[in-house]
């Protein structure tokens, strides 16, 4: 069943390797006893949309993490290739390992079909969750070709209090 604004954000726990050198179990209810979150969910890292995707982010960071915001990155791959993707391209916010797959399935942004025989990644998204656990603003593209719209999820932002 597809996740709608309004509706409360699942929990989970994923572990990160960045921007950290040690693992770091990052858990969203902790996250949203302090902050706003944005879930960004890509099929791949190493990918060119999703470093085009991350990249933007890292290079608009202030307006996308304004203080009251943690952008959390999540994907299917192992937290090693995380971590050199995320060292590669000088990503600061954490990339989350989603490899049990668990957490794509929860938001209901599995893509069973991705590049080069690739099965059951995440779907290119984007979900903004208030500190009250609801969410706020959805975005899942029909095309993993094509990036989010950072105007709207910047506004989103924005309106999140």
């Amino acid at each position: 069943m597809a996740l709608r604004v309004g509706d409360k954000a699942p929990d989970f726990t994923l572990t990160s390797f960045t921007p950290s050198e040690e693992p770091v179990e990052i858990t969203l209810s902790k996250v949203l006893k302090d902050k706003n979150a944005v879930l960004l969910f890509f099929p791949q890292v190493f990918t060119g949309v999703c470093t085009a995707e991350a990249c933007s982010i890292r290079d608009q960071f202030g307006e996308f993490s304004d203080g009251n915001t943690e952008v959390l990155g999540i994907s299917v791959d192992g937290t090693f290739p995380q971590r050199a993707f995320a060292k590669e391209n000088n990503i600061k916010f954490p990339m989350l390992s989603d490899f049990g797959r668990d957490v794509i399935k929860n938001y209901d942004v599995v893509r069973e079909n991705f590049a080069h025989g690739m099965k059951n990644v995440a779907s290119r998204s984007v979900y903004v969750i208030g500190k009250d656990g609801l969410i706020k603003y959805v975005e899942v593209t029909e095309n993993p070709g094509v990036q989010i719209n950072f105007e709207k999820l910047k506004e989103a932002i924005k309106n999140t209090k």
